[in-house]
C-alpha cells in the first residue's frame, strides 16, 4: 500500500441510468476508511470464514475428503425451495422435473440421499439464518459432507423468499446456484436445455471472447480494460493454447457486437467474459426492474461528452436478446454493478447505521435470466456495487483468483467448484478486515489505505454469486475435434413435461400373519361399580383398533416383502390418469419394469428403441430404482417395529 496515499481517489463500476451520473462518486482512501469503521461482522459467520481460511494450506476447504467435485455422486446435488413459495412449489417442480430427474439419476447413483430437495417442512423458512437451516438439516461447520447436505446446491426463488445474504454464507461452504423465473415456461425451458446440453456429445468449440469496454475519460472501465482484461486474456492464452481467445478492442465492444455475440452464430463463444459498467436506476425508476444490471457499451461516450439520461441506445439489456437466439451451452462472467442482482438496501452505507432502500425489492438481474431461458448454463456476476479491488490491491493487478478460477472452469469443472476461488479470497479477507477491525477499537492506528482497500475488497469478494446450476459443465469438444454445429433449441411446453412418469408399486407375496390373541376377559369376583359395562364396551373398541392396525401392518410388511418399479412414457399428460385398483397408468405406455424380492432376487425388463438399449431413460429408472430401495428400508423398519409393540398389547 506504500503507493498510495490518503487523498487518493477509489473508482467504482455502476451508472445511474435515470440522470447519466456515477452510481457512487469517486471517494478518498480517507473517506471509505471512515465508512469501514462502521463494519460489523456476525461472529459465527466469521468463525466459519476463519475456519475457511485457516484450511487453505490442507487444500480447498469445500467437500469433504476423498469427494470428487467433478462427480455428483460423490458430492451430491440438492434443491432449495422457499417455504413462502409453498404454494408454487409443486408447480415449479413440475416444470423443472427433467433437471431433478437428471441430478437424481447423477447424484443418487451409489447413495439415494445423495439427492436432496428441500421442500415444504424441510423449505428454507422466512428469517431463517444460513445456519439456522443447515442445523435443521444435520449440517454444522466445516467441509461440506454430502451425506448430511449435499454440496452442489441449487437455490429456487427470488431474493426476498431466500435472501442474497444466506446465497453468500451458504457458499462458503457450498457451492451455490440460483435460479428465479417469472412463468413456469421459463423454468422449463432452463431444465430442458440444461439436460438438453449434458445429454448429448459435446458440441461447443474452445473458445473465449472478452468483451472490453474502455469508456473515454472514464477511470472505471479504463483500469478494467488495462488491469483485469489485458493480464487476464493473456493469461488463458498461455495456460490454454488449445483454446481460441478473442479479446475485442474497445472500439468493437459495442452494443451492435454483443447482440451478434448473445444471437447464437458464429460469433457465440463458449465463455463469454464482460467487463463494463452496469446500469443502476433509482428505486421506483420504471426502468429499474427490467434494465438494473444491463450492461453499458462503448456507444457511451464517457461522463464529459454525455450529460443527462442514460439511452437504451447505449446499454444492453434482456429486452435486446432476440427470441430466436440459440445460446445452448454458453456461459457468461460480468463484471459489472448489479450484474446479478439487486439488494432492496443499501449494502455501502454501513457506517450512518440507515441503511437506504434502493429498490422496492430484492431481484435478480433480468438479463442473466433471459440467458439462461435461451440455452445459457449459468452467468456469474455481481450483487449490489462491483469493485476495482477485485482485481487490484494497491496500484498493481492482483487477478489469480480470476486466473484460478478460469482455469477450473475449462478443465471440467462445476461452475459452481471453479468459482470456489472468491469464497477463499471472501474467507481471508473478512478474517483479516475483522482483525484489524479490532485493533482500531482498541487504539490501534488506522492505515486509511489497507483499510479502505481491504473493505471494499471484502464486499466484493462475497457479492459474486452463480445464476444457474452450480453443477453445470460447458459442453466443449476435445482439442482439435472438428466443428459442430450447436443443436438447435427445442420447443418447450410445460403441459408435456415431463415425458418420464414413474410409479413404485408394491405386491404381496407372503400370507398375512394372523393378529395375536386379546387380553382375557375381566375374572370373575371383581367388584363391578356401574361402569364395568361401559368399560368393557370401550375395551372392545379399544382391542377392535388394534386388531385393525395389526391387520394393516402385517399386511404392509407382507407387501414390502416384493418391490416392483415400473417407468412409464407418455406424450399427452393431460391425458394419463392413475387407476388406484390395477396400479397403473391409462394413455401411458410402460417402457421399463424391475421386481425385487426381499432375498435379493431381481428381474429385470429392460427398454429397447429402434434394437438399441434406452440408456437415457434406463438410467433414470435405476435411480428410481435406488430411491424406492431406501423408501422400504425405512418402511420396513418402521413397521416392523410398531407391529412388535402393538403385538404386545
Amino acid at each position: 500500500m506504500s503507493d498510495l496515499n490518503p487523498d487518493d481517489l477509489l473508482f467504482f463500476n455502476g451508472i445511474n441510468g435515470a440522470n447519466g451520473d456515477y452510481e457512487a462518486q469517486p471517494l478518498t482512501l480517507d473517506a471509505l476508511a471512515k465508512i469501514a469503521q462502521g463494519e460489523k461482522l456476525d461472529a459465527q459467520d466469521l468463525k466459519e470464514l476463519q475456519e475457511k481460511r485457516d484450511a487453505k494450506t490442507q487444500g480447498h476447504y469445500a467437500v469433504v475428503e476423498g469427494a470428487d467435485p467433478k462427480d455428483l455422486s460423490t458430492t451430491g446435488w440438492g434443491v432449495i425451495f422457499a417455504f413462502a413459495d409453498q404454494d408454487k412449489t409443486p408447480a415449479i417442480k413440475e416444470a423443472l422435473r427433467p433437471l431433478l430427474e437428471h441430478r437424481k439419476m447423477q447424484a443418487a447413483k451409489v447413495k439415494a440421499h445423495y439427492y436432496k430437495e428441500y421442500e415444504g417442512p424441510a423449505a428454507y423458512r422466512p428469517n431463517e439464518s444460513k445456519n439456522d437451516f443447515l442445523t435443521r438439516h444435520g449440517a454444522g461447520p466445516g467441509p461440506a459432507d454430502p451425506d448430511k447436505v449435499p454440496y452442489y446446491l441449487l437455490i429456487v426463488g427470488d431474493p426476498e423468499a431466500i435472501p442474497y445474504r444466506v446465497q453468500f454464507q451458504l457458499d462458503v461452504q457450498y457451492a451455490v446456484g440460483r435460479i428465479y423465473f417469472d412463468t413456469l415456461e421459463e423454468y422449463a425451458a432452463y431444465a430442458q436445455r440444461v439436460v438438453q446440453a449434458e445429454t448429448q456429445a459435446a458440441f461447443l468449440p474452445r473458445r473465449a471472447t472478452f468483451f472490453n469496454v474502455s469508456n473515454p475519460g472514464d477511470k472505471a472501465t479504463q483500469l478494467s480494460a488495462e488491469k483485469l482484461i489485458a493480464p487476464l486474456s493473456a493469461s488463458m492464452k498461455g495456460d490454454q493454447p488449445d483454446w481460441q481467445i478473442d479479446v475485442l478492442t474497445p472500439a468493437d465492444s459495442t452494443k451492435a457486437r454483443l447482440g451478434s455475440i448473445f444471437n447464437g452464430g458464429a460469433e457465440t463463444p463458449a465463455l463469454l467474459f464482460t467487463a463494463s459498467h452496469g446500469m443502476g436506476f433509482p428505486n421506483g425508476d420504471p426502468r429499474q426492474l427490467p434494465h438494473g444490471g444491463a450492461l453499458l457499451c462503448q456507444d457511451w461516450p464517457g461522463p464529459q461528452k454525455h450529460r443527462g439520461p442514460i439511452p437504451e441506445s447505449f446499454y444492453f439489456s434482456a429486452d435486446d436478446v432476440s427470441a430466436d437466439a440459440n445460446l445452448l451451452g454458453m456461459m457468461a462472467f460480468f463484471f459489472a454493478c448489479y450484474g446479478a442482482g439487486t439488494p432492496k438496501l443499501d449494502e455501502f452505507a454501513h457506517k450512518t447505521g440507515q441503511r437506504a432502500q434502493i429498490a422496492p425489492h430484492s431481484f435478480l438481474a433480468r438479463l442473466p435470466r433471459r440467458l439462461l431461458t435461451q440455452g445459457a448454463l449459468a452467468v456469474v456476476g455481481h450483487v449490489e456495487r462491483a469493485w476495482g479491488t477485485s482485481f487490484i490491491w494497491g496500484s498493481k493487478e492482483q487477478i489469480a483468483v480470476f486466473e484460478s478460477s478460469f482455469k477450473r472452469l475449462t478443465e471440467g469443472h462445476p461452475i459452481g467448484s471453479a468459482f470456489e476461488y472468491f469464497n477463499e479470497r471472501y474467507a481471508e479477507l473478512s478474517s483479516d478486515l475483522s482483525s484489524q477491525l479490532e485493533e482500531i477499537q482498541f487504539g490501534g492506528a488506522v492505515d486509511s489505505a489497507k483499510l479502505a482497500s481491504m473493505w471494499t475488497a471484502n464486499n466484493d469478494a462475497r457479492s459474486y454469486v452463480v445464476i444457474g446450476d452450480p453443477a453445470v459443465k460447458m459442453p466443449v469438444q476435445a482439442s482439435g475435434a472438428a466443428p459442430t454445429a450447436r443443436p438447435t433449441l427445442a420447443t418447450v411446453s410445460v403441459t408435456a413435461l415431463p415425458s418420464t412418469v414413474t410409479s413404485t408399486t408394491i405386491t404381496v407375496q407372503v400370507a398375512s400373519t394372523s393378529a395375536s390373541t386379546l387380553p382375557p376377559p375381566t375374572s370373575e369376583g371383581e367388584v363391578n361399580y356401574g361402569i364395568g359395562e361401559s368399560f368393557s364396551q370401550a375395551k372392545e373398541s379399544v382391542q377392535q383398533l388394534i386388531r385393525k392396525l395389526l391387520d394393516t401392518l402385517n399386511q404392509v410388511v407382507d407387501d414390502l416383502t416384493s418391490l416392483e418399479v415400473k417407468t412409464y412414457v407418455s406424450r399427452d399428460m393431460g391425458g394419463v390418469k392413475y387407476d388406484s385398483k390395477t396400479r397403473d397408468f391409462t394413455n401411458a405406455d410402460l417402457r421399463a419394469m424391475t421386481r425385487i424380492q426381499l432375498d435379493g432376487d431381481t428381474l429385470n425388463v429392460v427398454p429397447e428403441r429402434s434394437g438399441q438399449i434406452d440408456e437415457k431413460l434406463w438410467a433414470i429408472h435405476e435411480a428410481m430404482v435406488v430411491q424406492a430401495q431406501a423408501n422400504r428400508a425405512e418402511m420396513l423398519k418402521t413397521a416392523v417395529s410398531l407391529l412388535g409393540s402393538l403385538k404386545g398389547l
